[in-house]
């Protein structure tokens, strides 16, 4: 149902999530910005207007007065996936910077922001206090009453789990606002999978034969032995270099060459072995080349889970063992997602990360990022990658009338992509804060805001 009209700005526009959503509810969008050319393109060929290019070379006062702001501004600088240097990211960091700017030259009625959770504990939780400080009411700040959600697609019925921060914000006071209504109805990603499309990427030998092996894996493993909800290294499988209260680089510090003597390092290398540092630290995990005097706890535990696994089951897992060595070291990391689940890897939904292989159930799909051709799920029961189509119909962009031609454009330009359908129930509820004399205003064309 559209609710009465209103004018609102796409900044970051992408491929045009906000835009499709808030045009669902009567919104007409009176400007976007996007640097990037390719998608400018796209979205003049999807919405009939061109947006403008870098926001940093656009005025304030040139944008066109608004009643709604909405940017899913850069979250590079701020996911854990990162660097994690928030505004210290020239490039991309301080672009929340312009659209401050805007707000205090514009002062619309509301904004919808979204970036990544990790943005409310960013920095010990200091870049969120900042941003409140800048937008909200504290002496300084532009005048908005502030509300933050985390909300993910699988809230409202769509079968991904993709968690992302919504900020919204109001001249009015909000005490009248609620979140969306989440719904706990069960998600199958069949719903948005066409049967065997034509237009499908085939899986390569190599990934058909990785995924085989781990598939091997799982036969093997006893129906009483449980596979464990942590990542599974295969490499710490046969590895005994120091990991607990010293690193192989505190090692060769203390000792130099020598200090990696006697120990194992991948599947079981005898690094001692070795001629020169180089293949000694080249025979190591990745994870352990690090140069780190003691491993972070999350490290310590992930190790030390693997190889006591490996302690109870060595005797099944090495006549098996052999199998992954001639794989990438991202191959050789197995994800069970499925616990309690059958044991065939080929009933799953899987996804390549760098983190490892991992298996999920038919239930969601793996969060959708700016991915790599080889990053875009893959659909077990019918051994192929899922399509743009289908990961457009994931982020409810499937109304759009051109997706890039490119599938690695495409695929990258929807991991990047806000997800329309939780946009439309977040501005449905924001602008139902709005008061019955401020819906006949708008209702008579009158052009004052609230």
């Amino acid at each position: 149902m559209k609710m009465f009209p209103f004018r609102f700005v796409d900044l970051f526009a992408g491929l045009g999530g906000f835009h499709l959503a808030l045009k669902r509810i009567g919104g007409e969008c009176v400007f976007a910005a996007e640097w990037k050319e390719p998608l400018r393109a796209l979205y003049e060929e999807n919405f009939d207007m061109r947006p403008a290019g870098d926001i940093t070379l656009v005025s304030p006062t040139d944008v066109p007065d608004h009643d709604v702001l909405t940017a899913g501004f850069p979250c590079q600088p701020f996911s854990k996936a990162g660097e994690q240097l928030g505004f210290e990211c020239t490039q991309q960091g301080n672009l929340f910077f312009n659209v401050a700017a805007i707000l205090k030259a514009k002062r619309p009625s509301y904004f919808i922001l979204e970036n990544v959770p990790n943005l409310l504990k960013h920095d010990g939780g200091r870049t969120w206090t900042e941003i409140q400080g800048i937008l909200g009411l504290a002496e300084g700040g532009l005048g908005y009453h502030i509300r933050a959600e985390r909300l993910s697609p699988h809230n409202f019925g769509i079968p991904q789990i993709r968690e992302r921060v919504y900020i919204v914000g109001s001249r009015r006071s909000l005490s009248e606002f609620e979140w969306p209504t989440i719904s706990n109805a069960p998600t199958n990603i069949e719903s948005v999978l066409d049967d065997h499309p034509t237009d499908a990427k085939q899986l390569s030998a190599q990934v058909a034969e990785c995924l085989s092996v781990w598939d091997d894996f799982l036969r093997l493993c006893p129906k009483d032995v449980e596979l464990p909800s942590f990542p599974l290294w295969s490499m710490e499988w046969g590895a005994t270099y120091p990991y607990e209260t010293s690193t192989p680089y505190s090692r060769y510090v203390e000792k130099g060459l020598d200090g990696l003597k006697g120990y194992k390092g991948s599947h079981g290398i005898r690094i001692g072995y070795l001629r020169d540092l180089d293949q000694r630290w080249a025979a190591l995990p990745s994870h352990a080349r690090s140069q780190e005097l003691v491993f972070p706890k999350w490290k310590r535990d992930f190790i030390r889970q693997n190889r006591e696994f490996y302690a109870r089951n060595s005797q099944w897992i090495d006549p098996w063992l052999p199998k992954i060595l001639k794989f990438p070291s991202s191959l050789q990391k197995f994800e069970w997602n499925a616990k309690g689940g059958k044991r065939r890897i080929w009933d799953y939904v899987i996804q390549f990360r760098a983190s490892g292989v991992r298996v999920k159930r038919r239930t969601t799909a793996p969060s959708l990022i700016a991915m790599t051709d080889t990053q875009v799920p893959i659909i077990g029961w019918q051994r192929r990658y899922m399509t743009p189509h289908e990961c457009a119909r994931l982020q409810s962009l499937d109304e759009l009338k051109q997706l890039p031609r490119s599938p690695t454009r495409a695929f990258h330009a929807l991991g990047n992509a806000v997800n329309s359908s939780v946009v439309e129930h977040v501005a449905r509820a924001l602008l139902a804060t709005r008061t019955v004399r401020q819906r006949e205003l708008w209702e008579a064309d009158t052009i004052e805001c609230p």
